[in-house]
């Protein structure tokens, strides 16, 4: 058994990988102002509940965007699966180049998603991850990644819009059927949703220009088929796309330690 855990800015998620299949998926909330004993509790109730134990977990790999919860996370891992743990860093996996300004800037999410897509395609790729930020993470044919664009994701900017306005309401993400909204609610829905599909389509038009036209696009993140409209724009929406890569990396490194 495999144990990947992303530590993202809204979840963490908890996926446990054995016979070729993500057996089992556990998603928690990302609170730093937790406990240890919270994460821990939480977890040994999910293996109690799943009727599995802690010691048929082999390899135990992790990546994590929120400091304040790395060392909290990475604690409870230890406690329950001992010290030998794989936490995802700019060098974990020495077959992907990471071709940018400062490595260690970018987000161990993206390394796994493009450690992900490097072993499944062998062409140049954009990965779209509809997240708390919306990232457009480009990787060459050659398994390098070239840089990155981010900007506030499709909750995020809604909820800006709702915290930062008088009078405009918090509204479900839904797609609406026309641009000219006719009450409030249609409105933020024309603005946020069919903007962000114009804004995907623009940015992944430009990076094809950018590469030459050849270039295909891999979607994943909890918003990823919220835009019904972008679904052609995409090889494949793969929801288990970080963990996928989490789980490669994880294999790579304990092989290399036989």
């Amino acid at each position: 058994m495999l144990l990947a855990v992303d530590v993202g800015n809204t979840d963490t998620v908890f996926g446990l990988y054995e016979s070729g299949e993500w057996e089992h998926l556990w998603r928690m909330r990302s609170l730093p102002q937790e406990s240890e004993a919270h994460y821990e509790s939480r977890l040994r109730l999910h293996f109690l509940e799943a009727g599995l134990w802690f010691g048929d977990v082999e390899t135990v790999v992790m990546s994590s965007v929120v400091p304040a919860l790395s060392p909290i996370i990475q604690r409870v891992l230890r406690s329950l699966f001992g010290e030998d743990i794989v936490v995802v860093g700019p060098d974990s996996y020495p077959e992907l180049e990471i071709a940018i300004d400062h490595p260690h800037e970018i987000g161990a999410d993206l390394i796994a998603n493009a450690v992900a897509v490097m072993n499944r395609y062998h062409e140049n790729c954009v990965i779209v991850d509809f997240g708390t930020a919306l990232t457009f993470t480009t990787v060459s044919r050659e398994g390098k990644i070239l840089g990155v664009a981010i900007l506030p994701g499709l909750l995020t900017a809604v909820k800006a819009l709702f915290a930062n306005t008088a009078q405009l309401p918090e509204v479900p993400l839904v797609l609406p059927s026309t641009a000219i909204g006719r009450n409030t609610t249609q409105s933020i829905q024309a603005g946020i949703l069919l903007g962000y599909e114009g804004l995907v389509k623009s940015l992944l038009q430009r990076i094809r220009t950018e590469l030459g036209g050849e270039c295909i696009a891999v979607a994943t993140g909890g918003l990823a088929s919220i835009i019904e409209t972008l679904q052609d724009e995409f090889v494949e929406i793969d929801m288990q796309l970080t963990l996928d890569g989490l789980r490669i990396i994880g294999e790579s490194v304990r092989a290399k330690e036989v």
